[in-house]
């Protein structure tokens, strides 16, 4: 958490490829994030040449005040990956502070992966989730909604509740049921490993 004139900022910083919805998911978390109360919510895409499955990223920042800090985000507090892949390239835990959360979407438990950062681990299968669900749009497999949950359950900043809130507001029947299920889903199945304490 960034520290700014004497309070904290939670910031999360998104890894995905194009057309994952990495951006959206950023939109819903700060939208979670301000219906759990806290004041200050950001969320910030990263522009470029976004085209299906070249990686992107975004970001959220939520506090309990006013947020007045824009640029983009050097050493989140979460990293959090849509496509495992995208853990072969060091700029994807860059900055990630030691203590902070990695909430991977993969099929691996925690300590399978080999991630040189100081930090708690969280893996979750999304992607056979929202396949089990049928969370599919043109041949591709939507994973954001379901690594909410994933999300809620390994840092405790937003509540399952507010997200839920959000998912339902944002779809309509049946899709916000899907997506409600898969983000309960992966938050029920979340693995969590935590950093030995030096």
């Amino acid at each position: 958490m960034s520290e700014t004139t004497n309070f904290r900022i939670n910031e999360v910083r998104w890894h995905g490829r194009g057309g994952q919805g990495a951006v959206t998911a950023a939109h819903i978390l700060a939208e979670a994030a301000f219906v759990q109360g806290y004041q200050g919510v950001t969320s910030v895409p990263a522009f470029g040449a976004e085209r299906r499955g070249v990686p992107v990223f975004a970001s959220t920042r939520f506090a309990h005040q006013t947020i007045r800090v824009y640029s983009q985000i050097e050493t989140p507090d979460v990293v959090v990956v849509l496509d495992e892949t995208l853990l072969d390239d060091p700029a994807t835990t860059e900055g990630l502070k030691a203590g902070g959360w990695l909430v991977v979407n993969s099929t691996a438990p925690p300590e399978q992966l080999a991630i040189a950062a100081e930090c708690n681990v969280a893996t979750a299968d999304a992607t056979r989730i929202s396949v089990e669900l049928g969370l599919i749009l043109a041949g591709l497999v939507l994973v954001n909604t379901a690594i909410l949950g994933a999300f809620s359950r390994a840092t405790g900043l937003v509540s399952m509740e507010s997200i839920e809130s959000v998912l339902r507001r944002r779809f309509s029947n049946p899709s916000a049921g899907k997506n409600i299920d898969a983000a309960r889903m992966t938050y029920d199945r979340t693995v969590l490993r935590l950093r030995k304490q030096q």
